[in-house]
């Protein structure tokens, strides 16, 4: 599972699909909703989660 801001989506799709090499699935945290996680490139808070299940 990869948390990511805006900025790092591409990065995180890209790097989900080269270790797992089938199409992530992409869930945003909804709008309102306190981050629990920051982007796993950066400091930010994470809005996105890519993972494979």
């Amino acid at each position: 599972m990869i948390y990511s801001c805006d900025e790092h989506i591409d990065l995180a799709l890209d790097i989900a699909v080269d270790e797992f090499e089938i199409a992530p699935k992409l869930t945003k945290i909804p709008d309102g909703e306190t981050p629990e996680h920051t982007c796993g490139y950066c400091e930010n808070p994470a809005i996105y989660i890519v993972a494979n299940e």
